[in-house]
């Protein structure tokens, strides 16, 4: 049976987005009014890579079952939806329209899946030790989330690596490492039982007779997605260096020792809020990845080009480890950089300034 998913954020959410039109489901894109003209009249285009090809495929939204639209914030018929992926960056919420559209799908009490790397508060709730912690300050606004029921949110760790290529079109995403969304279950069957059939439909999907990689993979553990916090505090925020930004690659190989450090502390807070060693993933395989990582990380690259805000895991890891009691000189070295980073561009007159 065809399912209505209502994404927002189009850039990200695109790549998400593909996989379920692929998969027979039916898609809507939340986006500024220019991109949502542009896809309405063109679709989308996310450039992926299959297993064993030397080259990326364009996969295009009108050649695929599902059907795809996009809209304003404004002008979203809510009644029409079984999912909502939250794919935007965790600023994009305070933005007036989102916001209100936020208030609208708490109230309506639809199952929100996020593929932030920020995760939402309403998640972090739904971890006991984490229920009581004070975790505002990590957040651009945190009574964007105050609405929302904890078990009604749940949280994929968004590992595959995607951009816009800066020449294209905002219609256009290149994903440049394939690796599968793993999401948690939510708090009532009716809407993991939603969530498994889209892993299985997504899962079967085939191209030219070939497998499709990113897959949605949905686990009983609350832990499977906090395993990217230390993929981000080891990789994409020390991409921010007080200069010019560095890429993925030689935050994590420019000091290996340094980095496993950050890598294996963070760990060990996940361990210590309740994830199994199982849920994480070995440092090698993380280094492995980042040798292919050859860009600075969305963080990095958003901090030099003037955003005066960006989503703060990193401030979130240290708020949780000062409260934990297991403080990290290094991450909170991260923490002071990417400030001064943005306090610099709020200096200069925030985003407008060139």
């Amino acid at each position: 049976m065809a399912r209505n998913i209502l994404i927002l954020g189009a850039s990200y959410g695109s790549l998400l987005g593909t996989k379920l039109l692929m998969a027979g489901h039916n898609v809507t894109l939340v986006c500024r009014a220019k991109t949502a003209e542009l896809i309405n009249r063109d679709g989308t285009e996310v450039r992926i890579k299959l297993r064993d090809e030397a080259a990326h495929r364009a996969i295009f939204s009108r050649d695929l079952p599902g059907k795809l639209d996009a809209v304003t914030p404004a002008n979203v018929d809510l009644s029409r939806y079984d999912l909502v992926g939250l794919a935007m960056q965790e600023p994009q919420y305070t933005n007036h329209t989102v916001r209100v559209l936020m208030v609208k799908i708490a109230a309506a009490k639809l199952p929100c899946l996020s593929i932030m790397n920020m995760p939402p508060l309403p998640y972090l709730k739904r971890i006991p030790a984490l229920a009581d912690m004070d975790l505002e300050e990590a957040y651009t606004n945190a009574q964007v989330w105050e609405r929302f029921e904890p078990g009604l949110v749940t949280l994929c760790s968004p590992d595959p690596q995607a951009f816009r290529p800066p020449e294209e079109a905002a219609n256009v995403l290149h994903v440049g490492l394939p690796t599968n969304f793993k999401a948690s279950v939510f708090a009532d069957e009716k809407h993991n039982k939603l969530l498994r059939e889209l892993e299985a439909d997504i899962d079967a999907v085939t191209l030219d007779g070939h497998d499709v990689p990113v897959k949605l993979k949905v686990f009983d553990s609350l832990f499977v997605p906090l395993a990217k916090w230390s993929m981000l505090l080891t990789g994409n925020y020390r991409c921010i260096t007080p200069n010019e930004p560095q890429s993925i690659r030689d935050a994590v190989h420019g000091d290996l020792k340094r980095s496993q450090t950050i890598y294996d502390h963070v760990d060990a807070i996940a361990r210590r809020l309740g994830a199994d060693p199982q849920d994480q993933v070995p440092f090698a395989k993380y280094a492995k990845a980042a040798e292919s990582l050859l860009k600075p990380s969305s963080a990095a690259r958003a901090v030099a080009s003037g955003a005066p805000f960006i989503e703060r895991v990193d401030l979130l890891v240290k708020l949780i480890s000062h409260q934990l009691g297991v403080p990290n000189a290094e991450i909170d070295r991260t923490v002071d950089t990417v400030d001064q980073k943005l306090n610099e561009k709020i200096v200069q007159g925030g985003s407008g300034a060139q």
